[in-house]
Formats: structure tokens, sequence, C-alpha cells
């Protein structure tokens, strides 16, 4: 799917928009399907995946020692009413990021990590050792505020214990 920012887009309705554009174009009937979205905001800029090992490189150096917003946009579609129905909300986390040397950043690019990774890092692998703090929630950094989950699936009438565990 084309994740294009439209001219102007304010981040938060950016990830709110590609999060609906996302659940929307896998919903099928008898279906439930969550969308989600993420972006690192850093001095007014959206930071989204770099596109080579120099921009990840430039994106931290940017990060280091300062705070900046992580918006996760968060979808449900299904269809209701004899049509497609969406719900969303967007959640933003403060992250605040050690001082970081060149050779941490270097050795910290060449893991690979960063490539496929809004803004450069990954909280829940080896990114996480450069946060310093959060304010706000773990789970949005990580990409799914699951604490929003809950309320839109209400909207369809489904329950958390509605969904079977496997194994």
């Amino acid at each position: 799917m084309d994740e294009t920012r439209r001219p102007d887009e304010p981040p938060l309705q950016y990830v709110e928009r590609l999060a609906r554009e996302k659940a929307s174009t896998a919903a099928a009937p008898d279906v439930i399907v969550i969308g989600c979205d993420t972006v690192v905001v850093h001095g007014g800029k959206i930071l989204g995946k770099p596109g080579h090992p120099e921009e990840a490189r430039s994106m931290l150096r940017r990060l280091q020692g300062d705070t900046h917003e992580v918006a996760t946009g968060l979808a449900v579609a299904g269809f209701k009413d004899g049509g497609l129905a969406v719900e969303s909300a967007v959640d933003v986390t403060e992250v605040t990021f050690l001082p970081m040397t060149d050779e941490e950043i270097a050795d910290y690019v060449a893991t690979g990590e960063p490539m496929d990774k809004a803004g450069a890092y990954a909280l829940q692998e080896y990114g996480g050792v450069f946060v310093e703090s959060i304010r706000g929630s773990a789970h949005t950094v990580v990409g799914m505020p699951v604490h929003l989950l809950p309320r839109l699936l209400a909207r369809f009438d489904v329950k958390l214990n509605a969904f079977e565990r496997a194994g």
C-alpha cells in the first residue's frame, strides 16, 4: 500500500490514516482486522524508516541525548450493519535517548536492526539500550498500543476473551 504522506498532513493524522487504510484493505465479512502504523517525531519532523545506513546514522545522531515522540495509529475494521466500519485511535509516547557516541551509532546500524524501524531503532530489541526513559506506553513505541484495543473491539461487540489462545 502507498504510505506517502499527504502535503501538510500532521503526524497524528498521518498514522491514523495509514492504520485505517491498512485495516480497511484487509477487511472481509466475518473477520475483524487490526491495522497499525508508527512514526517517530523529532523537532516537528517525521522520521520514518531509513532508506540506507547513512540515513539511519543521521536519525540516531539527531535522537541521541534528546527527547522525541512516537505516535502509533491503531485501527479496527470489520463489517457491521451490512457495511464496512473502521474505528481508530492514536497514542503518543515520549522517549528520551541517552547520549550516544559515533561508534555506538555505527555499531548499532551495522546490526541491520535500524533499517526497517521508524526512527531507526527498536525499543524491544538492541536499540532499547539507548533509551533512558519513556513517558507513556512502551507498547505504543513497539507499534501496537494494546491498551486502546479493548475499547475499539468493543465497538464491534468483541471482547478480548472471545479470542482463542493457541497452544
